[in-house]
């Protein structure tokens, strides 16, 4: 394990990559084996005496284990910097707060572009598929490497929503307190569809090589932009688009052929040109199959209540958006239905907000107070100050 501390703005972190030897191996859905495995993961904040104040933060599909701290490649605010810091709902002057990067990413965790300990090459499509499942699997033994046994709280929204999720089918005695936002129990076939659109960009784009690209010196950087924009209009809404964009034009007339007329095409090739520069081609396509392969229902008989029926000790908070269309109100409606099925205590609020599926990385005052008002009425209950 290497540690290394800094402050800014009053959030002193820590962090660095948590090393499980080959006899301390990560054993896969599939059959599979990860040995040995790197963890990378921050801390914000200090462990209490009794370990009680510690939780989990769960990240999203591009997200990393920079939820609070500068990303060291953009050097732009961590990913939940509204949401982590001293006075905000996760305050690390009250709680321990641990981020880390899934396995199959690409900031540090064992993923697609590690080296494969058998030819000492990146491990490109070697690397064995992985699930939600499995992303648990690593967090957990991360939290116990911290010396954690049971965590105040898992916190998560969309993929960190699905952990939360599967943290509580697998490891109810392990938490305490459980927040989902802007999640789903399941992918849906148009969840599906998108990513399929953006893997098949990614690997029709020439440099991909077979996702042998790293090894050969290349990048498919054409084909991981198109999948970014593919999938960064799903997290937007109609009206937010229409609202920031409308038809505006990027310049006085049309240009009469293919530049980007519209100030909504710069605004997307933007977000695909600055993607590239910080995520792994082959772990977009791991973490999205491993999405389409989450069912929480599935192991429990398609009845997923199945899967929270020893968690009733759990206090669980789900939040939705109203204007989410990529992980719809109706599904958190799922979610909180099995909860209540399986007499789990369960408070439910869907945010009215025209900002889409991204509303929770953005300033939404009413997301602030519903977890600030939930993470402070649990900690009262557990005696936390």
């Amino acid at each position: 394990m290497t540690i290394a501390v800094e402050a800014e703005a009053g959030l002193a972190s820590g962090g660095g990559v948590m090393r499980f030897p080959a006899d301390r191996p990560l054993r896969l859905d599939s059959g599979a084996v990860l040995a040995p495995l790197e963890i990378a993961y921050e801390t914000y904040g200090e462990l209490n005496a009794d370990k009680s104040n510690a939780i989990l933060v769960c990240h999203a599909l591009t997200g990393d284990q920079y939820a609070a701290s500068p990303h060291p490649t953009t050097g732009k605010p961590g990913w939940w910097h509204k949401v982590i810091g001293p006075g905000l709902p996760l305050d690390p002057s009250r709680f321990f707060i641990i981020a880390s990067n899934v396995i199959g990413g690409c900031m540090g965790s064992t993923g697609p572009a590690s080296i494969n300990p058998e030819t000492n090459q990146p491990y490109g499509l070697a690397f064995p598929m992985i699930t939600i499942a499995d992303m648990v699997r690593a967090q957990a033994m991360l939290v116990e490497a911290l010396g954690v046994e049971t965590l105040f709280a898992v916190v998560g929204g969309s993929m960190g929503g699905m952990h939360v999720q599967q943290w509580a089918a697998d490891y109810p005695e392990r938490m305490a307190n459980a927040v989902c936002i802007a999640a789903a129990p399941r992918h849906s076939a148009q969840n599906i569809a998108f990513h399929e659109v953006g893997r098949q960009a990614i690997m029709a784009d020439p440099d991909w090589r077979g996702g042998a690209y790293l090894t050969l010196g290349v990048r498919p950087d054409k084909g991981l932009a198109v999948a970014r924009m593919a999938a960064h209009i799903t997290y937007l809404s109609e009206p937010a688009l229409q609202r920031k964009f409308g038809r505006e034009l990027q310049r006085d007339g049309l240009s009469w052929g293919f530049d980007a007329d519209f100030q909504v095409e710069s605004y997307l090739r933007h977000q695909g040109s600055t993607f590239v520069d910080r995520f792994d081609a082959n772990s977009y396509l791991y973490i999205t199959r491993a999405l389409d392969y989450f069912d929480l229902a599935a192991s429990y008989g398609g009845v997923l209540a199945g899967a929270f029926r020893n968690a009733r000790h759990v206090r669980f908070c789900v939040l939705s958006f109203s204007s989410d269309w990529l992980y719809p109100t109706a599904e958190s409606r799922d979610i909180v239905r099995a909860l209540n099925a399986a007499g789990c205590r369960t408070s439910f609020v869907e945010i009215e907000t025209d900002k889409g599926h991204d509303a929770f990385f953005l300033d939404e005052p009413l997301l602030d107070s519903a977890l600030r008002g939930f993470i402070n009425s649990a900690a009262q209950a557990r005696g936390l100050s």
